[in-house]
């Protein structure tokens, strides 16, 4: 079965697998295989563990829908993570995302100083008095 992972920034994931687990915080766990009844499935946070062979890969979801019909599952995520391992792929995820938050912090605060040069300038400009 092929099986495709994106999120708003592009593919994060797009092959081949012999099967897939889905694990949803709200609904337990069920696995995907060929031949598969179709399923479409709403998941506010969970994984996927992706299995071809030997190989496992896991995927973390952040708020997503997969779909699986005719042998081709697709999965749009708000967020996702890959990893080899589910631990270390919570641990990254939660990296990016820390890092996220203090750059929005940072541009955030960027902005607000950025806001009070301009009302400065244009209280000395005498803007908007005739």
């Amino acid at each position: 079965m092929k099986i495709v992972v994106s999120t708003h920034q592009g593919v994060l994931y797009n092959e081949v697998i012999d099967y897939v687990v889905v694990h949803d915080q709200d609904d337990g766990e069920y696995a995907i295989m060929e031949n598969h009844i179709p399923v479409v499935s709403v998941m506010e946070e969970g994984y996927l563990k992706l299995v071809r062979g030997n190989d496992e890969l896991y995927v973390i979801i952040v708020s997503g829908i997969l779909e699986f019909h005719d042998n081709f599952c697709t999965v749009t995520v708000q967020e996702a993570q890959a990893g080899r391992t589910l631990e270390s792929t919570k641990i990254h995820l939660a990296e990016v995302r820390k890092e996220r938050l203090e750059k929005n912090r940072k541009e955030s605060t960027d902005f607000t100083e950025k806001e009070q040069e301009l009302r400065e300038h244009i209280k000395r400009a005498k803007a908007g008095k005739l």
